[in-house]
């Protein structure tokens, strides 16, 4: 029956149609839109220098136990590190999303 009404009278589904998709992009253009949320990690990152010492070295003594003092934090979901040649350490540590970073920092400091 609607088919019917719609296949007699064209003009009428075109107007129908027409209001339909202005209806649309007047709600759309009226939609709310929030602030992006931070979707983003907070990390934290610990580096340290062992002045003349090989990538083995740093790794056995400062990556390792500063890993081992780090892992444990409240709210850290994976910690990585990297020890280079030329006697730098590099801690990567990431906590959940929403964790405060300035209080994850602290708390990895005071670790």
């Amino acid at each position: 029956m609607i088919a019917e009404t719609f296949i007699r009278r064209p003009v009428t589904a075109i107007v129908i149609s027409i209001v339909i998709v202005l209806v649309g992009i007047i709600s759309l253009s009226n939609l709310p839109v929030a602030q992006y949320p931070d979707i983003s990690p907070p990390t934290v990152a610990v580096t340290a220098n062992f002045t003349g010492a090989d990538a083995q070295t740093v790794e056995q003594t400062t990556t390792t136990p500063i890993e081992t003092q780090i892992n444990g934090s409240p709210g850290m979901t994976y910690i990585t590190g990297n020890s280079s040649s030329s006697g730098q350490s590099s801690i990567s540590v990431t906590f959940n999303v929403g964790t405060n970073i300035d209080i994850a920092a602290l708390d990895v400091q005071n670790r």
